[in-house]
């Protein structure tokens, strides 16, 4: 198992090493120039020259590089062009928005999908399991922005329960902080624990349908018996490949909720950063993006190995 982990932890660094390139040399594709953009008007020549000095854009290609992704490192995410403040305080306290909106809503998606997954698995020729699944195929067709206006109109304009949108951090008010979060949170949950309710379906179903399954209901275990000894953890592996690559697709897709409700998330910030043409900030904030996906990643690759004996023999053989 140490093995396996020492391999994946080497495939994050050598996959991060990679990005950081990519998205620097996808940043320096972009025509114009920073300096220009953020004087505007103002641009003189001298003044021109002094803010490449200052920002760094006049050095070779291969030292803002190493300048950047070292900065990186060390947390350091450099000065915003627009607003000429350090970008790394906005993105962390962005970034914690996000984690809050997005792992919560992945929390409560799990929670409902895992067991009406498997209820529809199990009673699939049944109305219970129909109805189930057809409701998950609804709700997988209902994009998450419309989850969220919808859920502003009923709860907060018809029924005036809840806000309609702000954010509140827990520290300051966390009983307003709760109010604001439930309704994002919910349009959130409710496509993605329809996505899973889906996924944990097919994985249960293919269980069910394999021969030491069948073996151990004929040594005298029932069927919901057998399926919990037998059939549930080699189902919850395709289950957890998709609730990674969900969290890791919700945290970029999020932007669309934050705007509905209003929210300054990481996704938000990089929309205004795309806007305002600050393109160090665009591309500090999607290497936060990916670093998280890397994480996700690495962290699916370990659950693979806790859940899965056979992994372990494996990476000890």
């Amino acid at each position: 198992m140490a093995v396996r982990l020492l391999i994946n932890l080497a495939r994050f660094v050598a996959t991060y090493f990679v990005a950081t390139i990519v998205v620097f040399l996808f940043m320096r594709l972009i025509p114009g120039d920073p300096a220009q953009v953020a004087l505007g008007v103002n641009a003189t020549p001298e003044l021109l020259v002094q803010t490449r000095a200052e920002f760094g854009t006049d050095r070779p290609l291969i030292q803002q590089y190493f300048d950047w992704s070292g900065g990186l490192l060390r947390g350091d995410f450099g000065i915003s062009y627009v607003t000429r403040t350090d970008i790394s305080p906005m993105v962390l306290d962005k970034v914690q928005v996000s984690l809050i909106l997005v792992l919560t809503a992945m929390a409560i998606a799990l929670l409902v999908a895992i067991p009406l997954g498997t209820w529809a698995a199990v009673k699939h020729r049944n109305l219970s399991g129909v109805v189930i699944g057809v409701g998950s195929q609804i709700g997988v067709a209902i994009p998450g922005f419309l989850a969220g206006i919808l859920l502003v109109i009923v709860f907060a304009v018809g029924l005036g329960w809840l806000p309609a949108n702000g954010w509140t951090a827990p520290v300051e008010d966390f009983g307003d902080f709760l109010r604001r979060l439930i309704l994002p949170v919910l349009a959130l949950a409710s496509v993605q624990g329809a996505i899973l309710t889906r996924y944990v379906r097919s994985a249960v179903l293919e269980v069910m349908s394999e021969d030491y399954l069948r073996t151990a209901r004929a040594k005298g275990l029932g069927k919901t018996e057998a399926l919990i000894k037998h059939g549930l953890r080699n189902a919850a592996i395709p289950v957890i490949t998709v609730t990674g690559v969900q969290i890791a697709a919700l945290i970029i897709g999020a932007v669309v909720i934050e705007r509905v409700f209003v929210i300054p998330g990481l996704g938000s910030m990089l929309l205004d950063a795309v806007g305002n043409r600050d393109l160090l900030t665009v591309q500090s904030v999607v290497m936060v993006l990916v670093a998280i996906t890397l994480i996700l990643n690495l962290v699916v690759d370990i659950l693979y190995t806790v859940v899965d004996p056979r992994l372990r023999k494996g990476a000890n053989a």
